[in-house]
């Protein structure tokens, strides 16, 4: 009977997906790559580094797009100053959806973190919804089924390009700071429609749950002034420590893919030279993924290790000293406790997907990301005083478990706008996995 209403549910708000998206006669002419497109490069006389992290740079207005074709949505687009996830100052895009129909006693805003999961930028969020039709950025389509609850409540949603400009996958503080950032520029861009009264939920699943999770981590002291609008952030299928997952999904039959494409992610937000490392047939891998999106890797790489990437003399990740300063850092919890409640929700069966979960330290997941880490997560956030509402779904992969994560925890963040208390199941969660960093080898 429950998996009969979620179907309902998903079935409803396909429904109102339709119910957004006004036909055109044909599908929206060409629209520019972002590397062609003037509109994502910051021309102006005072350096980048002079320039606070949100402040709106330019705005334009276009039709939200799905797949190509025009809805009758429209999109607030904002270049807006940045931060990488080496202090740099960079420039990010973000798209502020408008509700077809503005009510009154909703002023609040979305934060939605897409999961385009793409080493190529013209995979990104903002380009998909100019009308940009790509094979990887189709996913921003899909997203709008995520979307559409909101849009038809009369929340605005804020589709920032995560991964900025660079497409660096992966690299979860960056996404963090590219949200926060361009929550800021939201509120700056008279065009948005805005009000300063408005509060901010944070929404994603998957590659959204990067940039959710570590948006709520680094607000208190990165963006306080976003955190103070925040209400509370919902979250599932999540990338809590990245050196555990790639020894969860190497030698997987469809996810194996994503441990190259980490990698690549990775070196290039942090600008270190891995190729190194790695045997020639890992060059190769190398060099013919840089720009793929997840949608080219999926299933491409059926029992994929890292012993096939890498040189023998590093038999192991962990044998390669770089690896182990950089990867370090991108585990969730290391950088700041969120003071918003928390909705987690994760998979448990990735044998659906053709991932086991019989490695030791390592355990059962989704197939793609571990359950023992985002369960450990959760209970640390806990130790720490942040309301955790904690859900594992033990018969459900990644793919499956979004029919029953999306109406939950849809539901759970629309309440946090409310009066209404958060749930939390703190006192039941069970012991997870190790989230320590991986020790630095000697010499």
């Amino acid at each position: 009977m429950h998996a009969a209403r979620v179907r309902v549910r998903l079935r409803a708000v396909a429904f109102m997906v339709v119910s957004l998206v006004l036909v055109a006669p044909s599908v929206a002419s060409a629209v520019p790559r972002p590397s062609l497109d003037p509109f994502y490069a910051y021309t102006g006389s005072t350096p980048l580094e002079d320039i606070a992290p949100g402040t709106v740079l330019q705005t334009r207005t276009v039709p939200y797009h799905l797949a190509g074709v025009k809805s009758r949505i429209q999109a607030v687009q904002i270049l807006y100053r940045s931060t990488g996830i080496l202090g740099n100052a960079t420039t990010n895009v973000t798209s502020i959806l408008k509700p077809p129909t503005r009510r009154a006693n909703v002023p609040h805003v979305i934060a939605y973190g897409s999961f385009y999961d793409s080493l190529n930028r013209n995979d990104q969020p903002s380009y998909a919804i100019a009308g940009g039709v790509t094979f990887g950025g189709l996913v921003n389509t899909i997203e709008a089924v995520l979307i559409a609850p909101f849009l038809n409540r009369g929340y605005t949603v804020a589709v920032a390009d995560t991964q900025g400009q660079e497409a660096n996958f992966a690299a979860g503080p960056e996404y963090g700071m590219n949200t926060l950032d361009g929550l800021r520029a939201a509120f700056g861009a008279p065009e948005t429609g805005i009000t300063d009264a408005a509060k901010v939920g944070l929404y994603g699943y998957s590659g959204g749950a990067i940039a959710t999770e570590w948006a709520a981590e680094l607000a208190p002291e990165y963006a306080p002034d976003v955190n103070a609008r925040l209400v509370g952030a919902a979250m599932g299928g999540v990338l809590v420590k990245p050196s555990t997952n790639l020894h969860y999904v190497e030698g997987s039959q469809f996810w194996a893919g994503v441990m190259p494409m980490a990698i690549i992610g990775a070196a290039r937000s942090f600008r270190v030279d891995l190729k190194q490392y790695l045997s020639p047939y890992g060059e190769r891998v190398y060099e013919r993924m840089k720009d793929d999106s997840i949608a080219d890797v999926l299933g491409r790489y059926p029992g994929l290790t890292w012993k096939k990437l890498a040189k023998p003399e590093y038999p192991e990740p962990e044998d390669v000293p770089i690896y182990v300063e950089k990867v370090n850092q991108l585990i969730m919890g290391s950088r700041g406790t969120p003071t918003i409640p928390l909705y987690i929700g994760q998979g448990a069966r990735g044998e659906l997907e053709g991932t086991k979960g019989n490695k030791p330290g390592v355990g059962k997941g989704d197939g793609v990301m571990v359950a023992g880490d985002v369960r450990q997560l959760a209970r640390e956030y806990c130790d720490r005083g942040v309301s955790v509402d904690y859900r594992q779904y033990n018969g459900a992969s990644h793919v499956t478990a979004v029919a029953t994560w999306l109406p939950a925890s849809t539901g759970w963040l629309l309440k946090r706008f409310t009066d209404a208390p958060a749930s939390e199941n703190c006192a039941t969660i069970t012991p997870g996995n190790s989230l320590a960093p991986i020790p630095q080898q000697a010499g």
